[in-house]
């Protein structure tokens, strides 16, 4: 009964042994699934703050080209200001009796008819008859 026991007991102590190595086996599977895991996040973590840093740049980037829109929808609009006062000054040259009178005299010497002149000028036909007369 004593051999037994002794083999019971050894038996026992073997299957213990089994279970002990199954547990330190499940441990050292559990312990590379959880350094996997941590490379996993330190990974993540690096790629959360390269697009953190990509976002902060095209951010900034974003801003300077908004100020330089700004600068640039001033300067054109000073630009247009600038033409707009050039054509005003232009319009009222065209309007201006002595440049009416050269254009009459031009148009006269190239051919033009008295009726022709009046058309493209906007003044009657008597004016255009005097102002050909005077010259």
């Amino acid at each position: 009964m004593s051999d037994l026991l002794i083999i019971l007991f050894s038996f026992s102590e073997v299957v213990l042994l089994v279970i002990v190595i199954l547990f330190f086996l499940r441990l050292k599977k559990s312990e590379t699934l959880l350094s996997g895991l941590q490379a996993n996040q330190q990974e993540f973590i690096k790629r959360l703050q390269f697009n953190t840093q990509l976002e902060n740049e095209l951010v900034s980037t974003f801003e300077q080209r908004q100020q330089e829109l700004v600068a640039l929808n001033t300067e054109l609009e000073k630009k247009a200001a600038s033409l707009q006062k050039l054509v005003d000054l232009a319009n009222e040259y065209c309007k201006s009796p002595q440049f009416m009178r050269e254009i009459i005299i031009q148009g006269n010497r190239t051919g033009k008819s008295p009726v022709q002149l009046a058309k493209s000028t906007g003044l009657s036909l008597e004016e255009i008859e005097l102002i050909i007369d005077q010259s």
